[in-house]
């Protein structure tokens, strides 16, 4: 079993919580790129321990996290509950449809019901962009946003960076630098696609963006990414293929004229693929719709598909953010401990 604490390599980031000064993970686009390194490397031991028969750790042991999701999930909320108790912590989820705010209670007023229960840490998704901020302002103990509408979700954005390096490093290339990854789907519903453009860039990836003009954000180029309508233009060249299912649970109105044109035109199929480079990899964040952004064939791919990968590194990381966001409430030397706080920004000060 690793050592209970900090992992990361000495001397590669500042001490103690100047590594990582947040004392919340709401967004990708408020780290630095050495704090996402930080992180990645953080979550390298418990990939480890995680392939090993005994999958348990001590280290959040007397802790209590709930998974707040007020929104629907199947992967996000096992991942997170498996992380939490794989680090030995008591695990609480909350689901909207059995709460108070079926009956009216305010968000607000969840948050701070959920402040009285005195939790170590708190995992939110929520349908409304915003909301997650809006609760961490209104607790105590660190928050982790999992996901709020178009916004951001920034934990499947670090697990599929964990995923690409294992995978680039198993070729014998250490860093994301210089990548060409292609993101193709709807774009504009996409929290995923906006934490993985932050993330990949933050890591020195070259990020093409591709969708129907419907489903492409009319600010996508201000992010720094390049987008494309023209999906077999988008794969020349791309080292990495990244697809993302429609939103239907976002849209208001008709934005493709049917899965079936969708799928001729963006969908990920092995004759398509084949315009990218040889060894492309293929990634998804799930869930999948199987002949409709992805062919089967192509989601299956021996040595080429990510996508179980990074279903295994979402435990993984997801368990390095407990670790380092509980480490000034457990008294970790040098991580704030003494009584340090957080100002407006989210910083341990």
């Amino acid at each position: 079993m690793p050592p209970p604490g900090p992992s990361a390599a000495p001397g590669r980031y500042p001490a103690g919580a100047l590594a990582f000064p947040h004392r919340g993970l709401l967004g990708i686009g408020e780290l630095q790129r050495h704090e996402i390194l930080f992180l990645l490397d953080e979550a390298e031991q418990w990939v480890a321990l995680n392939r090993r028969p005994a999958k348990h750790a001590d280290l959040l042991a007397g802790l209590t996290i709930i998974n707040a999701f007020f929104e629907n999930s199947t992967r996000t909320l096992l991942s997170f509950e498996i992380a939490g108790k794989r680090l030995g912590a008591d695990v609480v989820n909350m689901h909207a449809a059995q709460s108070s705010v079926k009956k009216g209670e305010t968000l607000i007023d969840t948050a701070v019901t959920l402040n009285a229960m005195r939790a170590d840490a708190i995992v939110i998704r929520h349908g409304s962009s915003g909301a997650v901020r809006l609760i961490a302002d209104k607790v105590a103990c660190p928050v982790i946003n999992a996901g709020d509408g178009q916004h951001e979700h920034p934990t499947q954005a670090l697990l599929d960076a964990l995923a690409l390096r294992h995978a680039l490093r198993a070729r014998g290339r250490e860093e994301l630098s210089g990548l060409v990854v292609t993101i193709c789907g709807d774009i504009r519903h996409s929290r995923v696609a906006r934490s993985n453009i932050l993330c990949l860039q933050a890591l020195g990836a070259v990020v093409r963006v591709c969708a129907p003009p419907a489903l492409m954000p009319d600010a996508i180029a201000a992010m720094g990414a390049q987008p494309f309508h023209d999906f077999d233009t988008a794969l020349r060249g791309a080292e990495v293929v990244m697809m993302l299912r429609l939103q239907s649970e976002r849209m208001e109105g008709q934005f493709v004229p049917s899965e079936r044109e969708f799928r001729h035109l963006f969908g990920l199929t092995p004759e398509r693929l084949a315009r990218a480079t040889p060894d492309a990899l293929v990634m998804h964040p799930g869930p999948m719709n199987r002949g409709v952004e992805i062919d089967s064939i192509v989601a299956d791919l021996p040595d080429r598909s990510l996508i179980t990968t990074q279903v295994e590194m979402g435990v993984a990381i997801r368990m390095a953010c407990l670790d380092v966001l509980t480490r000034r409430v457990r008294g970790v030397p040098g991580w704030g401990a003494d009584g340090a706080h957080g100002d407006a920004g989210g910083r341990w000060v």
